[in-house]
């Protein structure tokens, strides 16, 4: 009797004491598994009830079943213990506190001026057209009336993707290169999206009414206001007793709409191949008090209809070119151009 009692109080003790040293759920089944499992030590306390007298049989069963019971509840407070400590935060997130905004993106701040310039343009009933960025010489230069000999043509002034053919030629300096006769299909990425106007006007008859925004690309040395890749907005217009005065007044009421009504306009006589005759357009802001230049412009040159099949004895045109990059640093008040490319958030964050 005395052996049995001793047994069952030094499994209590036991197994009260390696409870208090479980640290995780896997040893806290391993405990149950060996002291209140079917084949654990508790149920070998039972066996115990055969070698005692009968009369202290019911003593002993009660003895027995105390100690599991107190196993048991014993187990079950430290099973509860460790559900709290391995409880995540996310359970116990306060859902009444403010929650964190998550970061919205924007469009990039050119696309954002695009559309609004494209919109503007749409209210006063023009369309938008667009190109290939990989051009021929023949839209970039020749149908554009831009004779081989011109400087523009110059493959140190162009991406050329096929090199053209080049011999030597003399001159005053004698490092002096000049390019043979190219194909009209060398490829090059487009340095004018004037090329387009010529695409448009290959597909369709006056009276057209479009503009164009999008990518050229020249080799111009990177500074805070040119870059090797920018963006241009063409304007197109072809009909019949198209002139001057109606190129003027467009670009004003673009110009009063889109920088405001005290806006100054001022247009310079300048030279294009490709519009006779030519000016450049300049606009007046007050905080830098100076003309900032916007882009150039013109009534459309006989030879470009020709080459498209427009009788220039019937219809006629203007166009005008601008550099959107120079319209959105105005806006934004932004000074330096190489920010629109390089990707960073503190400056994007803030359109």
């Amino acid at each position: 009797m005395l052996e049995a009692q001793d047994e069952m109080v030094e499994v209590e003790t036991q197994a009260l004491s390696e409870l208090q040293r479980v640290q995780s759920t896997d040893a806290l089944e391993n405990f149950r598994i060996k002291y209140l499992g079917t084949k654990g030590k508790l149920k070998d306390l039972m066996s115990l009830l055969g070698k005692v007298p009968k009369e202290q049989k019911p003593a002993m069963g009660q003895k027995v079943n105390a100690i599991k019971q107190k196993l048991t509840e014993a187990f079950d407070a430290r099973q509860n213990e460790l559900a709290l400590q391995h409880t995540t935060p996310r359970d116990v997130a306060d859902v009444t506190e403010p929650g964190q905004r998550p970061q919205l993106g924007a469009r990039h701040p050119l696309m954002q001026t695009i559309d609004e310039l494209t919109d503007l343009f749409a209210r006063m009933g023009f369309a938008v057209a667009s190109g290939p960025e990989v051009e021929d010489e023949f839209h970039n230069f020749v149908a554009l009336n831009i004779p081989e000999s011109h400087p523009a043509r110059d493959p140190l002034d162009n991406f050329y993707l096929e090199p053209p053919v080049a011999h030597l030629q003399s001159s005053t300096s004698a490092n002096a290169v000049d390019s043979a006769p190219r194909s009209r299909d060398s490829r090059l990425l487009r340095t004018q999206t004037s090329t387009v106007q010529i695409r448009v006007m290959e597909t369709q008859k006056p009276p057209i009414r479009v503009v164009i925004p999008g990518r050229v690309y020249r080799p111009d040395t990177v500074d805070d206001t040119h870059l090797w890749m920018f963006h241009q907005l063409e304007a197109l217009v072809v009909d019949m007793n198209v002139t001057m005065v109606d190129l003027k007044s467009t670009v004003m009421q673009f110009v009063k709409a889109y920088f405001g009504p005290d806006a100054k306009v001022r247009f310079r006589p300048s030279f294009f191949p490709f519009t006779e005759p030519s000016a450049e357009v300049d606009v007046w802001f007050a905080d830098k008090n100076r003309w900032i230049e916007l882009g150039g412009c013109g009534m459309v040159h006989p030879n470009v209809l020709k080459q498209v099949g427009i009788d220039p004895e019937i219809y006629s045109g203007w166009a005008f070119g601008f550099g959107i990059e120079r319209i959105a640093m105005r806006k934004y008040g932004i000074n330096n151009i190489r920010l629109f490319v390089e990707n960073d958030v503190r400056f994007l964050g803030q359109f």
